[in-house]
């Protein structure tokens, strides 16, 4: 992989990085709050259980609480890594996830992981506490929160698994995974099946291995072996992750992603990618010419902030295209957004110069 894409401004992220979905307009903090409470007034029309009743007050303070200790980082670059909680200090892949964090830590990037042992560990004491986040899961065995995380202010308790895999994919811009048993799986997949089906916005998925490993790519060639053979996902569901050996490589597909692409919002029915380059005529052209598979109907093309946009005012001033999507080949709006990064970005040699 030659792309070395360092310059990306790590701090300009949109305010919610989930939500891609614009409501026709901006409703007011107050009327969802008191739609909120209306739900909860429902709950005991409708009777609810106690033990149901317990699991939505748990799941609700437990989010409550993790979006306040979020908030303030928000507009942060961060990556989630994810890997085994069983992984100790002179096994490579350990060392991996070390060097790993330490580089995302030197782009201003900050690690999100599950503040255990093992791979979490790693990547924490790479990243350094001032660069952590941690979302623990309460267990009665094997979990306590690693000593980079414990005690830090950006560290969540939680007693729920779904509320917590919320938080890994919600909250962060890419995602890391290191070698790990069922639950380093459960969330490769489940993240790739959000991004797949469009309930996540794109966003770099890197499969990372210890140098000469093949723990990913056997799982990649699984994949293509059994499901892309039997047609159970397409040819250009494959690029919706990257799977590497090397720190760097996995450093760039992260980069590189955002080099010029920002990030991504449905308006009025339309997706507009917001950039930090603006594309020539001539370029729009060819994204038409290349990806008019995509499109509903219509044509890409640039276009002015929105005012259903305001909640992201510090992106005000990005360029924009934006296009009528089928909202069906995410593969292939993935491959969109590479190319115009690959087009739009500063050459290694612009770098340079500096």
């Amino acid at each position: 992989m030659s792309r070395k894409y360092r310059k990306t401004r790590p701090s300009v992220s949109e305010s919610d990085v989930l939500p891609t979905e614009h409501s026709p307009e901006l409703y007011p903090f107050d009327s969802i709050v008191a739609s909120i409470k209306e739900t909860a007034d429902k709950l005991q029309q409708d009777q609810a259980t106690r033990g149901d009743l317990k699991i939505l007050d748990r799941a609700l303070k437990e989010l409550r609480y993790a979006f306040k200790v979020f908030t303030p980082y928000r507009k942060q670059r961060k990556v989630t890594v994810f890997g085994s909680a069983r992984t100790l200090p002179d096994d490579p892949a350990y060392q991996q996830a070390l060097q790993f964090g330490r580089r995302m830590a030197e782009e201003k990037w900050m690690t999100v992981t599950g503040a255990g042992p093992g791979i979490m560990e790693a990547a924490h004491v790479g990243a350094g506490t001032d660069m952590s986040m941690g979302v623990n899961i309460v267990l009665p065995f094997e979990q306590e929160p690693n000593y980079v995380i414990h005690k830090d202010e950006k560290l969540v308790n939680l007693n729920y698994f779904f509320t917590r895999k919320l938080l890994f994919v919600k909250e962060v811009h890419a995602i890391v995974c290191c070698a790990g048993g069922f639950g380093t799986l459960d969330e490769a997949f489940e993240t790739l099946t959000l991004v797949q089906t469009g309930k996540r916005d794109p966003m770099p998925i890197v499969l990372l291995d210890v140098p000469g490993g093949t723990y990913w790519k056997e799982w990649e060639l699984f994949l293509k072996n059994n499901l892309l053979k039997q047609e159970l996902i397409s040819e250009e569901d494959l690029s919706l992750f990257y799977v590497t050996d090397n720190i760097e490589d996995a450093v760039d597909e992260v980069i590189g992603f955002y080099s010029v692409y920002n990030s991504m919002r449905y308006v009025k029915g339309r997706l507009v990618l917001r950039l930090h380059v603006e594309p020539s005529n001539q370029f729009v052209e060819q994204l038409n010419n290349e990806f008019k598979d995509i499109l509903e109907s219509g044509i890409i093309t640039k276009v002015e902030t929105h005012e259903l946009e305001k909640d992201d005012d510090h992106l005000a001033d990005l360029p924009r295209i934006s296009l009528l999507f089928n909202r069906k080949n995410l593969g292939r709006l993935r491959q969109m957004i590479d190319r115009i990064n690959d087009e739009l970005a500063p050459k290694n040699d612009e770098e340079d110069a500096e």
